[in-house]
């Protein structure tokens, strides 16, 4: 375990590095007007586990549950999707399109994934008119692309690795004219991000509304930090400075805990993580921004923590995968090193089961 008390907390990075533009959206209204809208815009449960607050020794720990999100499997349905209806809705506002269903025809969203965020894009491009391209790493599983087949997109092998693919998803946007939808930002790169991001608030608003008592400790899993951001922007709009906010990352991809401390965006290096999904070796820079001001502490977890996690889930009747099990190896980690203030028999714990259990 590595922790560290957030030492730009309420400051913010400092004036003068090199970063992308823009902010993370903190108003999560216009998203969920728009998620009122659609079809499969059900809430996903908030669940209390007395049992699993007993075995951890504290007063409540409630999750929620995102692994049924609009049948995707996923918080990050709520993304991508919401990123290419909102782009929908603003043609139909300003007249350029008569309807939603073709509001976006002759358009090509385009990403590279590793997961989840490429069925958001494969999910919700068609229903706009539009066409998806999912860029894939060699190691990515083929019954992912078959999913993502299924879902009408374009499966383009590129690069040994996701940045390989990453690379050439951008390229590719650049030559064809195609939109680049990634869930990261970066200088130059941003306002889609936000967008995706700003899906995200929808699941952390409603926590908001159906909680039965404030959190006092949050641990959120980061890769890029777009999760991590939107949730802890929902805390701090909704509940102020009380709540603790811990932000989790693999050992083997520590993006934000290594930017933090270096003041700046940083590109780290690695082993592949089994937490596959919080795999990322670079920040998303307005993720990063957010959380550098508004996140408490920072800390990594190692596979054999996020593995114990899993099996733990699982004692309690959730089945999920490493990357969703990493926030609550963070707690285990903190608690037993007693790293963090307030992990005592009065802590009431909120947690994001991002996903189920795949194969990362």
């Amino acid at each position: 375990m590595r922790l560290i008390k957030n030492p730009l907390r309420g400051r913010g990075l400092p004036p003068g590095i090199a970063i992308s533009e823009g902010e993370v959206c903190t108003d999560a209204s216009a998203a969920i007007a728009l998620y009122k809208m659609c079809p499969a815009g059900h809430r996903t449960p908030l669940t209390p586990l007395p049992g699993l607050a007993a075995e951890l020794g504290v007063a409540s720990v409630v999750i929620k549950d995102e692994r049924a999100r609009m049948g995707l499997g996923s918080f990050k349905a709520l993304g991508a999707a919401h990123a290419i209806a909102k782009l929908a809705a603003k043609r139909v506002a300003d007249g350029s399109a008569k309807d939603y269903a073709d509001a976006l025809k002759g358009e090509t969203f385009v990403c590279a994934s590793a997961g989840n965020h490429g069925l958001s894009v494969a999910a919700g491009a068609p229903v706009f008119g539009a066409k998806a391209a999912v860029y894939l790493a060699e190691t990515v599983p083929e019954d992912f692309a078959e999913r993502l087949r299924g879902k009408g997109a374009d499966v383009v092998r590129a690069g040994a690795i996701y940045e390989e693919s990453m690379a050439a998803a951008a390229h590719d946007a650049e030559r064809n004219g195609w939109r680049l939808l990634s869930d990261s930002s970066w200088i130059g790169y941003w306002e889609p991000a936000r967008d995706v991001m700003e899906g995200y608030l929808i699941m952390a608003a409603e926590v908001a509304d159906e909680i039965d008592a404030v959190p006092t400790h949050v641990f959120l899993q980061a890769g890029v930090g777009g999760l991590a951001a939107a949730c802890t922007a929902m805390v701090r709009e909704r509940w102020g400075d009380a709540v603790h906010v811990c932000v989790v990352e693999p050992e083997a991809a520590p993006a934000l805990i290594e930017s933090i401390e270096a003041g700046k965006p940083v590109t780290t290096e690695g082993p592949v993580s089994s937490m596959g999904r919080l795999d990322c070796k670079e920040p998303s820079h307005l993720a990063l921004k957010y959380l550098a001001r508004e996140a408490d502490s920072f800390m990594t977890v190692t596979e054999g923590e996020a593995a114990d996690a899993v099996a733990r889930y699982a004692r309690h009747g959730i089945a999920i995968s490493p990357s969703a099990g990493a926030a609550l190896a963070g707690l285990v980690t903190a608690k037993a090193a007693d790293a963090i203030d307030g992990l005592g028999p009065e802590a009431r714990i909120l947690f994001y089961v991002s996903e189920g259990a795949i194969d990362d």
